[in-house]
């Protein structure tokens, strides 16, 4: 498989989760806002360099979420502890990198303002 035809599955399977995903279009809006409120305040190269590796972590994060709800519903829509508990498990990851992710928001937008 050529490299080119890798990013092209990539993009589709991001645009087809922005499409079909509430939260990751929650999560992107958050990023823009995160972006615009940087440019506004013309935060350092450095407050960039943790803010940018915040959003594409939450949004990984958001992204692997989501396959694993989707390869969890393939293998059995039926209620299954099991995979309710995985479920439960990988959207708490999101949820802590969020919180986690606001926290270092504050600290960093707190110099500027």
């Amino acid at each position: 498989m050529s490299l080119l035809k890798s990013f092209g599955y990539s993009i589709k399977g991001f645009l087809v989760a922005l499409r079909e995903e509430r939260n990751i279009r929650i999560h992107v809006g958050a990023a823009l806002i995160v972006i615009a409120l940087g440019f506004w305040f013309r935060i350092s190269a450095t407050d960039w360099c943790v803010l940018l590796i915040m959003i594409g972590t939450v949004i990984s994060a958001e992204l692997f979420n989501t396959s694993i709800e989707i390869l969890s519903d393939v293998v059995t829509k039926e209620k299954h502890s099991g995979i309710g508990k995985v479920k439960d498990i990988a959207s708490a990851a999101v949820l802590i990198l969020c919180v986690i992710s606001v926290v270092v928001g504050v600290i960093v937008f707190s110099k500027y303002v």
